[in-house]
């Protein structure tokens, strides 16, 4: 246990170590300096957007760089550790997601590309149901006639509901069913089991986009009965560039690579003018370059981190979001969005708008006066979160999201719903203004670290 003093107020705040059990972060003991002089603990509550590295993935990407080469046709032996490193990875998230044998795994660089990927490799006329609420990610590679956006309604039992109507609206042929697991708005679960049961009953596939469930909740293909999953490498903890989609071979196998170029091809013939190509059949078709065979090791590292603490990551997370809801509850004018009704199960991350308080304002605050990370805007989720605040009573278009995770700790926690209380009851400390659009502490005397010159 260490002892942080905000200089300006001389109250003392103890600065809780993360339980035993779950896996450690880089940047845990992360000091940062404050507007009002001298330096505090970084309370990182923005999980979501990026998680911070695992230290036992830093600790194995370190081991790993000196070996690291090219892969694939490679004969030094350095190239047969980093095929090998490569290629098992693709066993690694197999089991992570619970995936069938038969099922292929791409690696990407994220949950985006993932999803542009399968839009890209859909057969033609298949039609695409998605919820308009879902992240950028998930909502806008799908264009044409085909393509069915609903409103998630304010029930679990009405969002099956509407893809069940909208599945039987859809022209004959093939149709896919994209939804997300947690919202990355407001943390709450889909409905993915029961989607997913309605999609099969109309003979349509699913896409599950997992980018924030996977790094707080066991997922399973089989169990949930989905098609794809798309994750991100910075999301789970490994922050080097690699995601993955993993699912049912056919419809990648029958399309045209992703990318032209080398790795992608078996065999090119003839001349400059006139070339033939033969594409390669496996994951590899829509691999073209040189992968990032570091992210990719990342990655894997990660998933078997998390794989064998999941009961502790959730446990850990429980006890902070439920003192989180409990804390913004009691404070004044705070009003928490919610994609439905009745309380559902979630992950640790809230957004929510304080009545007379701008999100952006308050954030830079949080961060400038109390060394709190979170995020403002609308998340990539511009319609939920407009959508969701005006549910919640509010008039603008953003929010603030606290999201948790590993690094996150209960001081974290405390010292966020403390602040917003004294932010909420007396204002800021500092004189705040608008620079390129957002807010910033008026002539900042903080400094960058010398690597930032």
């Amino acid at each position: 246990m260490t002892l942080a003093v905000d200089r300006q107020n001389t109250t003392e705040t103890t600065v809780t170590v993360a339980p035993q059990g779950i896996p450690a972060v880089a940047g845990a003991g992360l000091s940062v300096p404050l507007v009002t002089g001298g330096e505090i603990g970084y309370a990182n509550l923005d999980h979501a957007a990026s998680a911070p590295c695992l230290d036992a993935v830093r600790r194995a990407v370190d081991e790993f760089l000196p070996w690291y080469a090219s892969v694939h046709r490679g004969a030094g032996f350095a190239s047969q550790v980093s095929t090998r490193l490569y290629e098992r990875t693709r066993d690694i998230l197999r089991r992570f997601a619970d995936a069938r044998s038969t099922d292929t795994v791409v690696f990407t660089r994220n949950t985006t590309d993932s999803f542009n990927l399968l839009a890209r490799s859909l057969p033609k006329h298949t039609s695409v149901v998605v919820f308009d609420t879902e992240h950028h990610a998930a909502l806008l590679p799908w264009r044409g006639p085909n393509v069915r956006r609903i409103p998630t309604p304010r029930t679990r039992l009405a969002a099956v509901s509407a893809v069940d109507e909208a599945l039987a609206e859809c022209p004959q042929g093939p149709r896919l069913v994209v939804v997300t697991g947690a919202s990355n708005v407001t943390g709450e679960l889909l409905p993915v089991a029961e989607i997913a049961a309605v999609a099969r009953r109309h003979g349509a596939r699913i896409a599950l986009d997992a980018a924030q469930l996977a790094p707080h909740r066991r997922i399973s293909l089989r169990e949930l009965d989905v098609d794809y999953v798309a994750l991100s490498g910075h999301k789970l903890y490994a922050p080097f560039g690699a995601g993955a989609l993993i699912g049912r071979a056919d419809w990648l196998r029958a399309a045209q690579p992703y990318l032209a170029g080398g790795g992608a091809t078996k065999l090119v013939t003839g001349e400059a003018d006139d070339l033939g190509v033969v594409w390669n059949a496996g994951p590899e078709r829509h691999e073209a370059g040189s992968p990032n065979t570091v992210g990719v090791y990342a990655l894997g590292v990660a998933c078997e981190q998390l794989a064998a603490h999941w009961d502790a990551v959730g446990a850990h997370e429980e006890v902070l979001l439920a003192r989180l809801r409990k804390g913004l509850a009691a404070i004044p004018g705070c009003a928490e969005l919610r994609l439905f009704d009745a309380p559902v199960d979630r992950v640790g991350t809230v957004s929510f708008v304080v009545d007379g308080f701008e999100p952006g304002w308050l954030a830079a605050v949080l961060s400038a006066e109390y060394g709190i990370g979170v995020r403002d805007g609308a998340f990539c989720a511009h319609v939920a979160t407009k959508r969701l605040i005006g549910v919640a009573g509010g008039a603008g278009q953003q929010a603030v999201r606290v999201s948790l995770g590993l690094g996150s700790t209960t001081e974290h926690v405390d010292r966020l719903v403390l602040a917003l209380r004294q932010i909420v009851a007396r204002g800021a400390r500092w004189e705040y203004a608008k620079q390129d659009g957002r807010w910033a502490p008026v002539g900042d005397p903080r400094e960058l670290p010398p690597f930032c010159a």
